[in-house]
């Protein structure tokens, strides 16, 4: 089940500005928006909303089920009163309780993983969660418990480890079916990754667990080392 984001704010241009975002996190995801009123101007309108729910999920390129994010009060009213005029939506789309642009960017990166539709919201919602402190990295040489494996490599490119870099490492370790971390952090989690604000030139650890650790840590170092295309 493919999954599509929708973003319904007040203004057309803060819900582009957030799909335009999602989008780099996450390329092959639906995101529509369903801003301001009928004319374009600020606020909400039922029938933009409505439209919008319709070309996030039509055939052909769009999404089987959508998570919907709204940025204030009245544009929850207006995405729940467009679920409960449709009753054919309501195993479709999900309307999540979560920051309008961390819990976009979440959600895209969570879709862009395959995750199933509950797994999107999830990850939504999660995003106004408190970061958890990042865990120390362990010494040069030490060995990762049970049958991990670590390695450590420097960023390299300008601009650190920001969005578009972040998003690449998440989709890279996601693919893994054991917990893959960077500087103690969930590789898998983009918010995680970007809360951690890694510059240029900061030496990493990448560590991960399972059959496939040795090929996880191998396939993040590469790509850090790469420089992510930006070197």
């Amino acid at each position: 089940m493919s999954v599509g984001l929708l973003l319904v704010s007040h203004s057309v241009r803060l819900a582009e500005g957030a799909a335009e975002l999602a989008r780099e996190m996450a390329p092959d995801v639906v995101v529509a928006c369903g801003a301001g009123d009928a004319d374009g101007g600020l606020g909400t309108s039922l029938e933009v909303v409505q439209e919008a729910l319709a070309r996030a999920l039509g055939e052909g390129d769009g999404a089987d089920g959508v998570v919907v994010l709204a940025d204030l009060g009245s544009a929850v009213l207006t995405v729940e009163t467009a679920l409960e005029i449709d009753d054919d939506l309501a195993g479709r789309v999900r309307l999540a309780d979560a920051p309008f642009v961390e819990g976009a960017v979440a959600a895209a990166v969570a879709a862009q993983q395959g995750a199933a539709l509950d797994a999107v919201l999830a990850a939504a919602e999660g995003a106004g969660a408190p970061a958890a402190p990042a865990a120390p990295a362990a010494p040069a040489g030490a060995a990762a418990p049970g049958d991990g494996v670590t390695a450590r490599v420097v960023i390299r490119n300008p601009l650190g480890l920001h969005a578009r870099p972040a998003a690449v490492v998440a989709r890279a370790a996601a693919a893994f079916g054991g917990p893959v971390t960077l500087q103690g952090v969930d590789a898998t989690s983009v918010l995680q990754l970007m809360a951690l604000g890694t510059a240029a030139g900061t030496e990493v650890e990448v560590a991960a667990r399972g059959a496939d650790a040795q090929e996880a840590v191998a396939t993040l170092v590469g790509l850090i080392e790469g420089g992510f295309g930006e070197v």
